[in-house]
């Protein structure tokens, strides 16, 4: 088989990122449809609730926790695919913002396995009333809404680099900065956010829900596009 044959049998970065993109907006989207509706306690909320639902709702939170460990895999290959098709952008500017972005979707990664341990652990050992629980639960929403800043970073990188490169549109732009800001604002904010449930709480809210609409739409992107030109 000759170098050319192996260049047009190889799977297209394009094609894995934008299904991986995809991939990873249905499986936190579907991890959120089951722990929601069972009564995940939000951010702040008072220990009683938080003891109330480990306590009788082990079974959802390790359903809900199930599909995280393939949302971390598929937000790793999104990143790495749309990295590997802006950087042949030949854009230093594409490739340096892109390269942030990857570290981001790295970071959020890591922060969310800590939140997910943290809930496997309140419900495996039955979140008793008591300071060990509040302590998890306080850690928790640190950690959840803290969160925010690496989606910022992952939102602000790849947003950039995608307007630079010419992959994605402005108004596809526009919508990562916008979470950007609402998503770092949150996380900014956390020990007021973290303190009880309040009308700060939407700021997280509104940048995820975007971020998930952005992530999809970037994924349909990479599938459309075709392989960015060289350039020196």
């Amino acid at each position: 088989m000759t170098h050319k044959d192996l260049t047009h049998t190889s799977p297209d970065p394009a094609r894995i990122g934008g299904f991986a993109a995809i991939g990873f907006a249905v499986a936190i989207v579907l991890g959120n449809v089951i722990m929601v509706p069972a009564g995940l306690p939000s951010t702040g909320s008072p220990p009683g609730e938080v003891t109330a639902f480990f306590g009788t709702e082990s079974g959802a939170v390790g359903v809900g926790s199930a599909v995280a460990p393939a949302a971390w895999v598929l937000a790793t290959v999104f990143g790495a695919g749309a990295l590997a098709v802006l950087r042949r952008s030949g854009r230093e500017d594409a490739r340096m913002w892109a390269a942030a972005g990857f570290a981001g979707l790295l970071l959020q990664n890591g922060a969310f396995s800590g939140v997910v341990a943290i809930r496997l652990a309140l419900a495996s050992t039955g979140a008793e009333s008591g300071p060990a629980t509040e302590a998890l639960w306080a850690l928790h929403d640190a950690l959840f809404t803290l969160n925010g800043a690496f989606l910022a970073l992952a939102l602000t990188g790849m947003s950039v680099a995608g307007r630079r490169a010419g992959l994605i549109r402005r108004w596809h732009g526009a919508a990562g900065g916008l979470a950007a800001v609402l998503l770092f604002g949150s996380a900014s904010l956390a020990a007021v956010v973290t303190d009880g449930p309040g009308p700060l709480g939407l700021l997280g809210l509104g940048g995820w829900l975007i971020w998930v609409l952005w992530t999809v739409t970037y994924g349909f992107a990479l599938l459309r596009s075709t392989r960015l030109p060289a350039r020196p």
